[in-house]
């Protein structure tokens, strides 16, 4: 609880990634309603008195998220509306969640018409999902065509999404050392480059499990 409050006032402070904050504290929230509710069964710790007071302080910080008003800045120069079509679609593109470019339709009426275009929703399917899912989630708009939008939010439902990293561990069979990509190590290996495998967040994990 105090880790979380930090992030929460890090969030409120900087006005930064108040999405994610909100869904982690509703997951927590659901999660400890369940095992009150169960209480005698739960493996909650302590008198329950003191988790009902944790999950007050919880529906606290959602509510102090909510009422963030974002400041926009005063600056007058190009915005993103003033970029030549070609270049706003390009940008959105680079945009890897679907919500993320839902938001961003409804800043602008032009934006909001760039954002429902096929094709970033097609690239966006197919960036996640597997050409055997999408095949099983097939929707057809009034248009008989695809829907690829539809078929999107459907897709995140049924199967978990493409994990992304900033930057990748690898692990050296060789010499079993982790390092960065990008960065070498004392490798006694010939061929140093071929004993190098990539290591995902899980991957890593298990690594410590025996």
């Amino acid at each position: 609880m105090i880790i979380l409050e930090k992030v929460v006032q890090k969030v409120l402070e900087d006005q930064q990634n108040i999405r994610l904050i909100r869904e982690l504290l509703q997951t927590l929230y659901t999660s400890l309603c369940t095992l009150v509710q169960r209480v005698g069964k739960s493996v909650l710790v302590g008198n329950i008195n003191m988790w009902v007071h944790r999950m007050e302080t919880i529906l606290h910080w959602q509510q102090q998220l909510n009422n963030i008003q974002i400041t926009r800045p005063a600056f007058k120069g190009t915005t993103l509306t003033d970029l030549p079509l070609c270049l706003q679609l390009n940008i959105m593109q680079r945009l890897s969640d679907g919500r993320d470019l839902v938001s961003l339709g409804q800043v602008a009426p032009d934006l909001q018409v760039l954002s429902e275009d096929r094709l970033l929703w097609k690239k966006l399917c197919q960036y996640h999902f597997t050409d055997r899912q999408i095949r099983k989630r097939l929707i057809l708009s009034d248009k008989g065509q695809l829907d690829w939008k539809k078929m999107y939010f459907k897709l995140i439902r049924c199967y978990p999404r493409k994990e992304q990293y900033g930057d990748t561990l690898q692990l050296c069979r060789h010499c079993h050392i982790l390092s960065w990509k990008g960065t070498d190590h004392p490798c006694t290996a010939n061929n140093p480059e071929t004993c190098s495998t990539s290591l995902s967040p899980q991957d890593f994990i298990n690594l410590f499990r025996f």
